[in-house]
């Protein structure tokens, strides 16, 4: 039967909430926005038939926004601040170290300001994190940071810095456009200016999103096998946008395939758990939650929406996990419709703390978009006007199926030991970075 092919390629299931998600304005961590998108997410995922959809609550260190400047030559130069940087300023010379690479950073940086790229060189063997070059600032005596946009438009960047055991970072840091970090380039590279955030930092609540479909586990019967899909996402975003892009139509994306999902029940041979996750943009605090909490033993697969459906071709990073790719093969050969596939290591999103912590076969969905990087993500211009519905709807026939596929019990998919994945970070060149910014003890 292929009526629920038809059904979800006119659904409005994913789209209304996706609209419903970035009209309730900053769904920072922590914030009322953030509790409210949650409530919803629930509240529609028991609409199309999930059960039990219930919110987990966890606590965070929140983190309000204030104000940012960069003073430099007696004029302020547009800046935000990077979420959890400190409220403090530091005055020191201006050293733009470019791309920011680690041998970059072989300099005497003592009492500086640092501007670096958000993007490395195409040349460069692997894609450089916002926190690792912040971090490598820190250890190399810096007094600030400033993070430039690679991508033209007048947008700064955001995102944040800190670590799981020191949430608040060490110093003032904050993004600037491209074109703002071109003249204080031009104008003032090694010379005097000041970095200048002020912010607040309380407890705060975040919480995870939890619903089920398909055969329900026996927690008090363990026979040894894994006995859950997680199909994932977050519902925060930085509250300087709508967070479309990163992460409402990864939320849509899911409450579209459990639509999709509860018109095939009866094919479900694995239960398949949904888990929003809260507070993912201040270092993956609700996986990290989750992770921490769950059997991760009985946990099948993780397949983890966060980028998807910003283009019409699905991407994925498996991880090194073959029976993954072997099953994304089968999809697109049985569709006749592309899927990129990547085996090497993501570890900067919500299913990584399930790989590392557990081996779990993950996937980690996103969407081929022509360009490197982040494009309008972790921008102002992260908006609704930059996706499509068909988009949408396309993903979500290939993903219902892929799920289905390795909900079936003859479907086995290998673990990895942590010693294997932290190996093959290490031939990925990423173990380095990720010691530094406290990711990999």
């Amino acid at each position: 039967m292929t009526d629920w092919i038809g059904r979800t390629f006119t659904s409005t299931v994913g789209w209304d909430h996706l609209e419903q998600l970035v009209d309730i304005g900053n769904r920072m961590a922590g914030s009322d926005g953030e509790h409210k998108a949650a409530i919803a997410t629930r509240d529609a995922l028991d609409e199309v038939g999930a059960r039990n959809a219930h919110l987990d609550s966890f606590e965070i260190q929140g983190w309000t926004r204030g104000s940012s400047a960069v003073h430099a030559g007696g004029t302020d130069h547009e800046s935000i601040a990077l979420p959890r940087s400190p409220a403090e300023s530091a005055t020191g010379e201006l050293i733009d170290l470019g791309y920011g690479l680690p041998e970059d950073f072989d300099v005497d940086l003592d009492g500086s300001i640092v501007m670096v790229s958000s993007t490395v060189p195409d040349w460069y063997s692997r894609f450089i994190h916002r926190r690792e070059k912040y971090y490598r600032a820190v250890q190399s005596g810096a007094a600030g940071f400033i993070f430039a946009n690679h991508v033209e438009g007048c947008l700064a960047p955001t995102g944040s810095v800190g670590t799981a055991e020191a949430p608040i970072g060490d110093i003032p840091a904050v993004g600037v456009s491209s074109e703002v970090s071109a003249r204080l380039a031009r104008q003032f590279e090694s010379e005097q200016i000041t970095v200048e955030v002020d912010a607040t930092y309380d407890d705060a609540t975040s919480q995870n999103v939890h619903a089920y479909l398909g055969p329900k586990i026996d927690e008090n019967e363990d026979d040894g096998q894994a006995e859950e899909i997680l199909v994932t996402s977050h519902i925060d975003a930085h509250d300087i946008a709508e967070g479309a892009l990163d992460n409402g139509m990864g939320t849509a994306m899911v409450l579209e395939l459990a639509a999709a999902l509860s018109r095939r029940e009866d094919e479900l041979e694995t239960q398949v758990h949904f888990v929003v996750f809260g507070a993912e943009e201040v270092g993956l605090c609700g996986s990290e939650y989750e992770a921490d909490r769950a059997d991760l033993d009985r946990i099948k697969a993780v397949v983890n929406n966060d980028g998807i459906a910003r283009g019409r071709t699905v991407s994925a990073y498996t991880h090194g996990f073959d029976d993954l790719d072997d099953a994304l093969i089968e999809i697109e050969e049985t569709f006749d419709h592309p899927i990129s596939k990547s085996p090497q290591q993501g570890p900067h999103s919500d299913h990584w703390p399930f790989v590392i912590k557990g081996g779990v076969p993950s996937v980690h969905l996103m969407s081929e978009t022509g360009t490197r990087g982040r494009g309008w993500g972790h921008t102002r211009a992260d908006t609704l006007d930059k996706l499509e519905s068909r988009t949408l709807r396309e993903s979500a026939i290939l993903l219902t199926e892929l799920i289905v596929h390795l909900s079936d019990d003859d479907v086995t998919l290998a673990r990895q030991s942590r010693e294997e994945i932290i190996a093959a970070l290490e031939r990925e060149n990423k173990a380095e970075g990720m010691r530094i910014i406290g990711d990999l003890a």
